[in-house]
């Protein structure tokens, strides 16, 4: 008995593996939002609800509006992040993807989307991570930027580019695709 698996297989495998990553980045975004907001209205103890707590707490006693600008920087990753996520998830449940026809407007636009996202989640990650090495400087001993998440800017960087130059491939591919359409 042979076991074939098939390309829808792996979109179905692909699909609920989305969904689990989706999940848990809301989660981490919800978390940074709603310990944020406990933190600057309810009760400034909950600070220590952070990741590194300690650490967390210096910044926040240092000056509550370097806590505000990190808060915000990690809040912006985690929602990026998650909405990178959930387009991914929209593409793979509406079943855009046509075999027949791959090269389309919702392929290119989708890498595109992409593409700008990942260059959002790289520039908010280096200046997070700028952010904290100032800090760092002024005398403030702060959590490592890998718990903080702030860390790979410059593979996030990366990203954007490579899906910049598959979004010229596949519009190209379009441009060629709709050449063979009217020739036939």
């Amino acid at each position: 008995m042979e076991i074939r698996i098939t390309t829808s297989h792996i979109l179905k495998v692909l699909l609920l593996l989305t969904w689990i990553i989706f999940i848990g980045l809301c989660v981490e975004a919800g978390a940074i939002i709603v310990n944020t907001f406990i933190t600057l209205f309810i009760n400034p103890d909950a600070v220590k609800n952070f990741w590194e707590g300690p650490d967390i707490l210096v910044i926040y006693q240092l000056n509550t509006n370097h806590f505000v600008v990190l808060a915000i920087v990690m809040i912006i990753i985690a929602v990026l992040k998650a909405v990178m996520f959930y387009i991914i998830l929209k593409l793979l449940s509406e079943k855009k993807l046509d075999f027949t026809k791959p090269f389309n407007t919702h392929l290119k636009d989708f890498i595109l989307k992409l593409s700008y996202l990942s260059f959002g989640i790289g520039l908010f990650t280096h200046c997070g991570s700028e952010f904290c090495l100032w800090l760092t400087s002024e005398g403030a001993k702060i959590a490592s930027l890998e718990s903080l998440n702030l860390t790979g800017s410059d593979v996030w960087f990366f990203m954007a580019i490579i899906l910049l130059v598959i979004t010229q491939i596949i519009k190209k591919g379009i441009e060629i695709q709709s050449e063979n359409d009217l020739t036939i």
